[in-house]
């Protein structure tokens, strides 16, 4: 297939690595040094101590370069969407579809989904309708990854942990593209499969992004420590037991109990998340896609949400202090 990466991140660079050396046609969308480097030195992906170098691939700043793609694979994070959404579309061959990769709950969430929500706007994720109204909804797939990665270094992708890409049609539809794409994941190593419920599955994530995101990014602790501090445990049990009332709300269900996320988070161990990765080197924090999102799904729902409003609050803040300032905030050891 020919495939293409918006936005060749860690996570997007880990999917470029592994299905450029399962034989696809491989494209990447990058920027700045991280372009550079995937230009000078190919793509490099790091796992179990293997170095795996991608060379032949295709990376450009311009996505008006690539065009024919079975696959776009979009892995920008949840506010760089809308300026690059009118593009999209134009990437595509006949039959080629969008596969979200965000965090958070996505534009489409509603696009669907029957019920007195269905087309409803998701505000927070798309202020003015624009990527819903540039995305036809009959060309998206929905993934969720659950791999935690990290950029070593531009052009140079480390895996943490996971290998978890889940798949699923809008509709909860067991298309045979759908079905495609869950096996071309597997047969480049990652563990995939299709869901008749994807929402579900997203609230699943969700559950701890909305949580142990924010709160590392406010105490600069990893996610075991959070899990380990009561004071932290207890408020990001609370803030999951306030999105989980919304999402029932919304007809999504939990296959696993809150005390059991919490210790999968735990068990990841002294990893920092993306939303303390990207505080540590100044880049915006993706606060509305991950919990102020949840926070307008609890308006529609009319359920109270004050842990969230309260972590809302000061990491919203925060990112404005960061980004006013143009500073990186930077532990240094003692």
């Amino acid at each position: 297939m020919k495939v293409c990466v918006v936005g060749a991140g860690a996570i997007g660079g880990m999917m470029a690595a592994k299905l450029s050396r399962a034989g696809h046609e491989m494209s990447v969308i990058a920027r700045g040094a991280h372009l550079d480097a995937i230009h000078t030195n190919g793509l490099k992906y790091i796992e179990d101590g293997e170095e795996l170098v991608i060379t032949d691939i295709v990376a450009t700043s311009d996505m008006t370069e690539i065009n024919g793609q079975d696959l776009v694979l979009l892995g920008v994070k949840a506010h760089q969407i809308e300026p690059i959404a009118g593009k999209l579309m134009g990437m595509l061959s006949e039959t080629g579809v969008i596969v979200t990769l965000q965090n958070g709950i996505p534009w489409w969430y509603f696009q669907k989904l029957p019920g007195e929500y269905e087309n409803s706007i998701v505000r927070t994720v798309d202020p003015n309708g624009a990527i819903a109204a540039a995305i036809d909804p009959d060309r998206i797939i929905g993934c969720i990854a659950f791999p935690a990665a990290t950029i070593d270094a531009p052009g140079v992708i480390r895996h943490i942990e996971g290998q978890r890409y889940p798949v699923g049609e809008l509709d909860g539809s067991e298309s045979e593209r759908v079905k495609a794409i869950s096996e071309a994941f597997v047969e480049a190593g990652f563990k995939s499969f299709v869901l008749p419920d994807i929402r579900s599955e997203i609230w699943l994530k969700l559950w701890g992004n909305l949580s142990f995101n924010p709160i590392s990014a406010l105490t600069h602790a990893t996610l075991v420590d959070i899990c380990q501090f009561p004071q932290t445990r207890a408020l990001a049990a609370q803030m999951m037991t306030e999105a989980q009332q919304i999402a029932e709300k919304l007809g999504a269900s939990f296959r696993v109990s809150l005390e059991r996320r919490i210790e999968g988070a735990e068990n990841v161990g002294k990893h920092k998340t993306s939303m303390l990765q990207d505080l540590e080197v100044g880049k915006a924090l993706e606060i509305d896609g991950m919990l102020g999102v949840v926070i307008e799904l609890g308006e529609q729902t009319k359920t109270p949400t004050p842990a969230m409003n309260t972590v809302f609050a000061l990491v919203s803040l925060l990112n404005k202090t960061v980004q006013e300032a143009g500073i990186k905030i930077v532990g240094q050891p003692v």
